[in-house]
């Protein structure tokens, strides 16, 4: 997510968003975006090509089993169920051709409750979906209505256009930007007539593009979550553009290309089981289908991308964080997890990390957010990163940090990574160095983390934490000198040279917006030298 200057810091900013707020509810204002063009759709897609942005897989419901009557009039709602409502995005979930007159009747009422600005229905992300979905679905309703019914539909759909050409630059996130500009590309081009609404939306796409892609293609906030979202819209406007016979702007056609690099190099064969920087479980399954049938082939060759290290063979493979810290205004969903690391053998995970808890409302959020979740090192029980909230709520990076000292290598016979961070340098004066060597034919991966104190030095607890999925078993030996891990198909074994370890519990937040019970090997200890050296060992028994 992309943030604006906070107002609170900025008094002229503040008073101008004030005065911006009166001005959006009066007369004069809602003149101006009145103002529309007669005609109807000249154009509208066809209704398969929306399966992209829409996880809706068959219309079940009938319009006659809602509560209806006063559907408009309920002020009784949560702030979610209101948005949903307001979009219109239920329509995708209704079988609209055994209700034609009802959904008009519907849409009509909101028209009347809802056909001037208003602060709450109007919000940009509800509005922009509203616009989506009437126009996915206006082939199910809108040819047998009557003229009243197609010239208010219409009018009120134009003026909601007028209104986010004039607003979508005001959007707090860059993701509802994202929203809007689809549908102020989809308007101009069912419009046909009034090109100012394709020359917006190609101008905020462009700037869109240049603004939030790092030079490979990959979000800079580092979400991998991001690279599926981007890349669904990107290619539900390319297939809008194509199917409506109207040229495809070659900067489209290059970040979509470079995009799928990055979607083939993160989401290619695991469907989104990493966890790392905002991260849940994705099943990305229909997306994959969607672009195979919309002829769309990606092919990444590449190990390193976004931050992000993967080495693989046949039957195992490692993801480990290389990147630095995102931009401060791109961090809302970063999570402090440098040089941590994943596992993964015979399509199953041997470690990982904890995921995200993605509702910002809730305390899970920041603890998901910390160093803890990570299987990597923490510092006097603190992460590599501090957050704090923004005038939203959201936790954003207060510090930054950067990885050096870079190496990467693999053959047949041995693969390594290497990296250092200097998270913990400004408060503790600590570099952490981690280096990872894995034995394909031994199946055995020998690790070393080691803590150099560089300046002001004071001893302090470290503790290192290798997370497991919950399905794993995991029991220490009766001689204490290793912990076995079963897996569905093999076992494990962990030993380490430091004498202070074993297995605790903690939380998985691998599925979106819940938790579970899982364990993780933990390493602890204070730091009594210069520099520790904590060596480890996980091999295939």
């Amino acid at each position: 997510m992309g943030y604006k200057e906070n107002s609170t810091t900025n008094p002229f900013l503040y008073i101008s968003k004030q005065f911006r707020k009166i001005y959006l509810n009066s007369s004069i204002y809602n003149t101006k975006i009145s103002k529309v063009f007669d005609g109807g759709f000249e154009y509208v897609p066809h209704l398969k090509i929306f399966d992209c942005i829409i996880k809706v897989k068959d219309r079940r419901n009938r319009i006659e089993d809602y509560n209806i009557e006063n559907i408009w009039e309920n002020q009784n709602l949560s702030e979610k169920d209101f948005k949903k409502l307001h979009s219109f995005f239920w329509l995708f979930t209704i079988d609209l051709k055994s209700s034609k007159k009802i959904t008009r009747s519907v849409i009509y009422s909101w028209v009347n409750f809802n056909q001037n600005y208003s602060f709450n229905s109007w919000e940009l992300n509800t509005l922009s979906k509203r616009i989506i979905s009437w126009i996915a679905n206006s082939n199910s309703f809108y040819h047998e209505g009557d003229e009243n019914f197609k010239i208010s539909f219409t009018k009120v759909l134009k003026k909601q256009l007028n209104h986010l050409t004039n607003e979508i630059g005001n959007a707090e996130f860059v993701n509802d930007k994202m929203v809007g500009c689809s549908a102020i590309i989809m308007g101009g081009l069912c419009f046909k007539r009034q090109f100012h609404y394709l020359n917006t939306g190609f101008q905020l796409l462009k700037k869109i593009i240049n603004t939030i892609f790092d030079n490979d293609g990959f979000p800079k906030s580092r979400n991998p979550r991001q690279v599926i979202f981007y890349l669904k819209h990107f290619v539900f406007i390319r297939e809008l553009l194509r199917d409506s016979n109207t040229d495809i702007p070659e900067y489209l056609n290059e970040i979509i290309f470079y995009l799928g690099q990055s979607f083939d190099f993160y989401f290619g064969e695991n469907d989104g089981a990493c966890l790392f920087n905002g991260n849940h479980i994705l099943n990305v399954t229909g997306l994959k289908k969607y672009l195979k049938e919309y002829g769309y082939k990606f092919k990444n060759k590449l190990n390193s991308l976004g931050g992000y290290t993967i080495i693989r063979n046949k039957k195992d493979k490692i993801i480990f964080d290389f990147g630095p810290t995102p931009e401060k205004r791109y961090s809302a969903d970063y999570q402090s997890g440098a040089l941590s690391f994943e596992i993964f053998h015979e399509k199953e995970k041997l470690i990982t990390n904890c995921g995200y808890f993605q509702n910002y409302n809730h305390k899970l959020n920041i603890l998901s957010k910390s160093t803890a979740a990570h299987s990597t090192l923490s510092i006097d029980d603190r992460s590599s990163c501090k957050f704090k909230k923004d005038k939203l709520g959201y936790f954003i990076l207060e510090n930054t940090l950067k990885v050096s000292n870079k190496k990467t290598y693999h053959d047949d016979e041995m693969w390594e990574i290497q990296g250092v961070h200097d998270g913990y340098l400004k408060e503790y004066g600590i570099l952490h160095k981690r280096n990872i060597k894995f034995f394909p034919k031994e199946f055995k991966y020998v690790g070393e983390d080691i803590i150099t104190c560089k300046k002001n030095y004071r001893g302090v607890g470290f503790d290192i934490r290798f997370h497991l999925e919950p399905e794993t078993n995991a029991i220490k030996t009766q001689d204490k000198q290793s912990i076995l891990l079963k897996l569905k198909k093999t076992g494990w074994k962990f030993i380490c040279n430091h004498k202070n370890f074993g297995i605790e519990t903690g939380l998985y937040f691998g599925k979106k917006d819940s938790y579970i019970e899982n364990k993780n090997i933990y390493v602890n200890g204070e730091i009594t030298k210069e520099e520790e050296i904590i060596k480890w060992e996980i091999k295939r028994i």
